[in-house]
């Protein structure tokens, strides 16, 4: 997504590089969803009447600001972003509150998620995601002893996710604010936070992530449609028991490229929510095997990017890396597991791949924030080399 070679900020001293396995990984999956945003929105913009390959320009444009986001943060100094985590969390914040405010928020089927740019809306949770995980990341280092030793210092963090939470549950958007708060859960338990600390506090959570579950009517009918879809699959069950049956006619390798006949009006949000469907009533078994891999392979070299860093001293590049990874593997599991009927539906796009605004272009800037702590870590590792330099690098790398 960016040159791996080109050098970042600094001129001076150790230069580093760019993981070409993060990097690779990344620009497979937004190949695979250029080619599937094609094949599956061609029908749906053309019914719209706007043009059938409407929904592709889109795609591409936003890819097109996400990468140029991307090279943008891959080539910010960590320290930087570090220095000023509080006031891109305080940004955040007024971002997710100015889709309250009126003239600027939108409110689409009867949600508020969206600010008004133009020509188009953007979400505000997709900043959000980001800018929580740098926070976390400079928290993280910060108060590294409180939080391995004592409770307050895991309750500080969780009652900031908790108010981000809050404020999304207001919009409402149940399924971006659980993503958050597992995130932020998982980086603190990578940061060294004790497990009894962290199953206390889920007991006293799980009550209220329970109630929030079944206290909306829509929540509710949510779980009790994914328990059964098949009671109503006119209805209520609609677009599960549809993308079921897509996922059923692609059986081993799929009726071929651009040969989905669910995508065809049958299954709604084909070319965002429900994409995976198309993707294996096209490309079967063996199409979904590929997609898993990628992900797998994208967020194996994060989350060794995020250990690695740790274990040399670079924290702050380690806990971004680790968040970075929670973040796509666990929405990319998400929007599989509600695509394959083992999870409730949420409103979550697959990353990198779904056809998406503001959600294609964030998590392209959390990729190169990814890039960029791998950059460091190499930098690192240059510099601890040329210190010993009887030493091998893969000693030092080791």
């Amino acid at each position: 997504m960016f040159g791996m070679t080109s050098q970042a900020t600094r001129r001076t001293g150790p230069q580093g590089r760019y993981d070409l396995g993060i990097v690779l990984a990344a620009f497979a999956l937004v190949s695979v969803g250029v080619i599937m945003v094609a094949s599956s929105s061609i029908a749906v913009a053309d019914n719209q009447r706007i043009g059938p390959f409407y929904y592709l320009f889109r795609h591409l444009l936003f890819l097109g600001l996400g990468i140029g986001l991307a090279v943008v943060i891959a080539r910010i100094e960590l320290a930087w972003i570090e220095k000023h985590a509080v006031l891109l969390l305080l940004g955040g914040i007024g971002l997710l509150l100015l889709v309250f405010v009126p003239g600027i928020g939108m409110r689409v089927n009867g949600a508020r998620r969206w600010i008004h740019v133009g020509i188009s809306g953007f979400q505000s949770v997709e900043v959000v995601k980001l800018v929580l995980i740098t926070y976390l990341a400079s928290y993280l280092v910060r108060h590294r002893d409180s939080v391995q030793s004592s409770l307050v210092g895991v309750i500080k963090p969780l009652g900031i996710a908790g108010l981000l939470v809050g404020l999304l549950l207001l919009q409402p958007d149940f399924g971006s604010a659980v993503l958050l708060m597992a995130v932020t859960l998982g980086m603190i338990w990578l940061g060294g936070a004790r497990l009894r600390n962290l199953a206390l506090l889920g007991c006293v959570a799980t009550p209220a992530i329970a109630w929030a579950a079944i206290f909306e009517e829509y929540r509710f009918k949510r779980l009790k449609t994914f328990l059964d879809p098949w009671v109503d699959p006119f209805n209520d069950g609609f677009q599960l028991t549809q993308a079921l049956i897509a996922i059923g006619r692609g059986e081993w390798f799929g009726v071929g490229l651009g040969a989905s006949v669910q995508k065809m009006f049958y299954l709604p949000e084909a070319h965002t929510d429900f994409i995976l469907a198309v993707i294996a009533e096209e490309l079967g078994f063996f199409g979904i095997v590929i997609v898993l891999a990628l992900f797998a392979w994208l967020v194996g070299r994060g989350l060794r990017t995020g250990m690695r860093a740790v274990e040399g001293g670079q924290r702050f590049a380690g806990f971004c890396a680790f968040g970075v990874s929670l973040m796509i593997a666990l929405q990319a599991l998400v929007s599989i597991g509600v695509n394959l009927g083992v999870l409730p539906t949420k409103g979550l796009t697959l990353p990198l791949i779904s056809s998406g605004g503001s959600s294609l272009l964030m998590t392209c800037a959390a990729v190169g924030l990814l890039a960029r702590a791998s950059y460091e870590l190499s930098r690192a590792e240059s510099a601890a080399a040329q210190a010993m330099p009887n030493v091998p690098a893969e000693a030092v790398r080791a």
